[in-house]
């Protein structure tokens, strides 16, 4: 039997607190913040081992991360508001309800756009040792979402940023 894992506060939310099945609302949830936006992974002192799961809130013009390729695939699905997908090199404006599948190997980021901050659920899955590609890419750098040289490792890509800090839950959104 699976034992369900107790939910602590964290300061910023709750967490769950070692491994097991748990149920948490994402506005009680953890949040972070970095150069990155605000979001949540759901995940507390346990990562999860075979997904990755979060919610991030990107204002307009911030990149959800550097643009990169992994070799599985994810999955985001803006909740509310607007992002520009960059994919392969090409650009797509995404709004409310707008699904973007990334099969493996398949090249992007999400930016914030419109006129007020957007929230995305982000899916992905996870190999024990995945390498990550940060390909330059100028459709990317105009959103400062690229690396200035190609690298497979994400402690060189992120070299430099500031570190992420424990922030209060972004809800409700405010447009």
């Amino acid at each position: 039997m699976i034992p369900e894992a107790p939910l602590v506060g964290s300061g910023s939310g709750l967490e769950p607190q070692g491994e097991g099945w748990f149920v948490v609302n994402a506005r009680e949830a953890r949040w972070l913040a970095g150069d990155y936006g605000v979001y949540t992974r759901f995940e507390g002192d346990a990562r999860f081992p075979q997904v990755g799961i979060n919610i991030g809130v990107l204002e307009p013009g911030q990149p959800a991360c550097l643009y990169h390729a992994e070799p599985d695939q994810e999955g985001f699905l803006v909740l509310s508001g607007e992002c520009v997908a960059v994919v392969e090199g090409e650009e797509r404006r995404m709004g409310q309800w707008d699904y973007l599948h990334c099969p493996p190997g398949t090249a992007h980021i999400t930016v914030g756009a419109g006129n007020g901050p957007c929230a995305i659920l982000m899916v992905g899955t996870r190999a024990p040792d995945a390498s990550i590609h940060y390909p330059v890419e100028p459709a990317a750098a105009r959103h400062s979402a690229s690396v200035e040289t190609a690298t497979d490792s994400p402690r060189e890509a992120y070299a430099g940023r500031p570190p992420i800090e424990r922030a209060p839950s972004p809800w409700p959104l405010e447009p």
